[in-house]
C-alpha cells in the first residue's frame, strides 16, 4: 500500500470526479488550473501531495487538446511536487481512434498519447473500455482498462428486461470488431447475436451498411458499441434495421457519448426509440432537451472501486462480468 490517498479532478468532467470522491468517502483534492491570455496554462496543486497517492481524472472532453495539455501539466506539477505514485485516470481515453497505421505518414496518436502520459510523470494509468484492446500495449508503465459492462448489465436486466420481453431482443454489434470488442455481452445476456457489415471509404463518419448479419424480423434490436461521435453510424444502422427487419423497438447502448456537432439533433429525429449511455463524458447539457430518448449511467461506482483496489494493492478481477474473468487473469 502506498501513502495517503488523494484525488484530484481536471477541469473536463468535475461532476464525475466529486461522484467517484463521494463513493470513496472522500472529497476532491484542492488544485487551481490557471489560464492566461497568452492561452498558457498553469496548474497550481493546493495540498500536500509529498509521498502521497494521488489519482488525477481527466476525461477526453472539448476542448480536447486543452484537456490533454492540462493533464500533462498537472501530472507534472505533481511528479515534481514529490507524490510517491500518481494514477492518470482517464475515463474516455484521447484520440482513442488513432490506433494504427493504416495509411502512410500518418501518427499513431495513440501511442504518443501513452507516452506523453508516462514522460508527463503518470506512475499508471487507469481507463475505460478502449476502442481497440491493442492501446494497452502502448504503455510502458502499468495500464488498467476497466469495462462499463457489469453496469450495463443492471440497467438491461433490472430495468430494460423487466419493462420488455427478453426474448424479443437481438444483440446487433455495430460491426466485426465489435462483434469480437464485446462478445461477452451474449455470454452474460444469453441473447442471439447480429453482426453489421459495413464499409467506410473516407473519414466523413458516414458508413455504408451492406447487410445485417443474424438480424430476425419484427425482433427488437439492442445496438451495441463503444462509443457514439457524430451518430451517423448508429442512425444509418437504425434506419437499415427498420426498413429490412421491422423491429419492434430500436434500442442502443454505448459506453462513451461524444455527442458532436448536431448529433443529438439526428438522434432524435432517428428511428430509434432509446439509448443508454455511460457518463465517462459530460453529456448532461447536450441532452437536456431530449431526455426521453437518454438514459445515463453513473459509472462513478466502478471508477472508485478500481481506484480503492489499486491503492490497496488489490486485485480488480471483481470488477469483469465473470465470462471475462474466465477468459483472462487480471
Amino acid at each position: 500500500m502506498q501513502g495517503e490517498m488523494l484525488l484530484f479532478s481536471g477541469s473536463s468532467h468535475p461532476e464525475l470526479t466529486h461522484a467517484i470522491a463521494q463513493r470513496l468517502g472522500t472529497s476532491v483534492g484542492k488544485s487551481q488550473v490557471i489560464r492566461f491570455s497568452n492561452e498558457n496554462i498553469m496548474v497550481r496543486i493546493g495540498e500536500n501531495v509529498r509521498e502521497k497517492d494521488v489519482f488525477v481524472v481527466q476525461t477526453s472532453a472539448h476542448p480536447v487538446s486543452d484537456m490533454i495539455m492540462e493533464l500533462l501539466i498537472f501530472l507534472d506539477a505533481l511528479k515534481y511536487a514529490s507524490a510517491a505514485r500518481v494514477t492518470a485516470v482517464l475515463p474516455y481515453f484521447p484520440y482513442c481512434r488513432s490506433d494504427k497505421k493504416d495509411e502512410p505518414r500518418i501518427s499513431i496518436a495513440a501511442r504518443l498519447m501513452a507516452d506523453l502520459l508516462e514522460t508527463a510523470g503518470a506512475s499508471r494509468v487507469l481507463t475505460m473500455d478502449l476502442h481497440s484492446p491493442q492501446i494497452q500495449g502502448f504503455f510502458r508503465i502499468p495500464a488498467d482498462q476497466l469495462l462499463a459492462a457489469p453496469i450495463f448489465f443492471e440497467y438491461f436486466n433490472e430495468v430494460l428486461f423487466k419493462e420488455e420481453a427478453k426474448e424479443d431482443f437481438v444483440l446487433v454489434m455495430a460491426d466485426h470488431g465489435a462483434a469480437k470488442q464485446f462478445s461477452y455481452y451474449q455470454s452474460e445476456l444469453k441473447l442471439d447475436v447480429a453482426i453489421v457489415d459495413k464499409i467506410r471509404y473516407d473519414h466523413n463518419e458516414q458508413p455504408i451498411i451492406r447487410d445485417i448479419i443474424g438480424m430476425k424480423k419484427r425482433k427488437s434490436a439492442l445496438i451495441i458499441d463503444d462509443e457514439i461521435a457524430s451518430g451517423s453510424t448508429l442512425i444509418e444502422i437504425a434506419k437499415f434495421l427498420k426498413e429490412r427487419f421491422e423491429p419492434k423497438k430500436i434500442l442502443a447502448a454505448a459506453v462513451h457519448p461524444i455527442l458532436s456537432g448536431n448529433a443529438v439533433k439526428k438522434l432524435v429525429e432517428s428511428p430509434i426509440n432509446k439509448i443508454v449511455v455511460g457518463n465517462t463524458v459530460p453529456v448532461k447539457e447536450k441532452i437536456a432537451q431530449s431526455k426521453d430518448l437518454f438514459e445515463v449511467l453513473d459509472l462513478s461506482p466502478l471508477f472508485a472501486r478500481a481506484i480503492q483496489c489499486i491503492h490497496n494493492g488489490d486485485s480488480l478481477s471483481e470488477l469483469f462480468p465473470p465470462s471475462v474473468r474466465r477468459r483472462q487473469p487480471f
